[in-house]
């Protein structure tokens, strides 16, 4: 595994800058992937990894950056609970682990530097020194996941009956009564909506 430092610099060229959240994320898949045996993930095979990230904020793209999981690859999941949070899971051993961020970590760092003008410089200054235990919480958890979420190739592909769009991954709506096949924006609405245009 690269040492911290080498990894910060991977995390700032993904994200675009270094902060506390880059280095707490940083330090949270150093953790997780160490707790389900993967020391490490960038040259294990990339199907051996699979994360969940609760938040959608710095800590998100250290997690990415240091264990090499990515959307596009089906290996990072996004799950939109607004915590700072990721869930670990080595699909060989099916070990799995969840890493929260603890609350106190904030008032660890004012705590410890309160001579630290800036409170992000704080939580930087901390956040390096701290203990695992002064800033994360561990769990073992059990993590329930289907083949269609599994990282690699698609393994089914439909095709909307309302708007012709293709759908992967039975991410698909099947409508009682009519038998038809449609995507989830056509069925229940989605975070967009069409216009005309001219």
């Amino acid at each position: 595994m690269q040492p911290l430092d080498e990894m910060l610099i991977d995390c700032e060229t993904l994200h675009g800058h270094i902060c506390a959240g880059q280095l707490l994320g940083a330090r949270m898949a150093l953790l997780g992937c160490a707790a389900v045996g993967l020391n490490d993930p960038k040259r294990a095979d990339r199907k051996k990894l699979i994360v969940w990230v609760e938040i959608d904020r710095c800590m998100a793209d250290a997690v990415s950056a240091v264990t090499g999981a990515r959307l596009g690859k089906r290996s990072l999941k996004y799950v939109d609970y607004g915590k700072v949070a990721a869930t670990f899971l080595n699909t060989e051993t099916n070990q799995a682990v969840r890493i929260v961020a603890l609350e106190s970590s904030r008032e660890l760092a004012d705590k410890r530097h309160p001579q630290v003008p800036s409170r992000s410089d704080r939580q930087f200054q901390t956040y390096r020194e701290a203990k695992d235990s002064e800033l994360f919480r561990i769990e073992r958890v059990e993590v329930h996941y289907s083949e269609l979420d599994a990282p690699g190739r698609p393994r089914s592909r439909v095709v909307c009956s309302r708007c012709g769009e293709g759908i992967n991954d039975g991410r698909e709506i099947r409508l009682s009564g009519d038998d038809q096949v449609v995507c989830r924006p056509c069925a229940s609405g989605g975070y967009y909506y069409l216009k005309d245009f001219k």
